[in-house]
């Protein structure tokens, strides 16, 4: 079941959705959805230091990207055909019965931003900020800014809590990141 704004607000507040810092629920709570805003970090690929990446040689993906930290009011260029990770200004953390479905924003999706390729999925017990897999598959630049509400997690209530929560996983990759962290792949998956 999709959780509305009622039922989103009645959880933060009961502390058993945590997010970190506390959303302005008047500015970021939406009919069924609660905005995150972008952090100050991005993991930018340098993509001309290596021929290739191989899904099978971690030394071919590890150590691929360069972290990049923006100060206050300092634009990340979002260049036409770039893809980066970035990260949610926000640590969420999620009940064992509660998963998450992160969304990007009509308003930035317009402007050709996407906010997650692939991983749109947050399972119950997740811990930490979330990391985008940001494209901008538009024509021209993009500015964006720390703090601009980038995305949006639409969460939806499990029949019965989970037995694997995130937080209980053994090998959960990305439990408790607070930096946009490159692919753990392991090979053989």
């Amino acid at each position: 079941m999709t959780l509305s704004d009622k039922d989103i607000q009645e959880l933060i507040e009961s502390n058993k959705i945590q997010i970190t810092p506390e959303p302005n629920l008047e500015k970021q709570l939406g009919s069924a959805s609660l905005d995150l805003r972008l952090g100050y970090e991005f993991n930018i690929f340098e993509h001309r230091k290596k021929p290739f990446i191989d899904t099978r040689d971690p030394e071919t993906f590890n150590n691929s990207t360069r972290l990049i930290t923006l100060k206050e009011d300092e634009p990340f260029v979002f260049h036409p055909n770039e893809f980066v990770l970035g990260i949610t200004l926000e640590e969420v953390f999620l009940p064992d019965n509660i998963t998450a479905r992160i969304d990007g924003r009509s308003s930035l999706g317009r402007l050709g931003i996407v906010v997650h390729s692939t991983a749109g999925h947050i399972d119950p017990g997740f811990k930490g900020k979330i990391v985008l897999e940001m494209e901008n598959i538009g024509m021209i630049p993009v500015l964006l800014y720390p703090g601009t509400r980038i995305c949006q997690l639409v969460f939806h209530e499990l029949k019965s809590p989970t037995t694997k929560p995130y937080y209980k996983k053994e090998g959960a990759k990305y439990s408790s990141q607070e930096h946009p962290q490159e692919s753990r792949l392991e090979t053989g998956e």
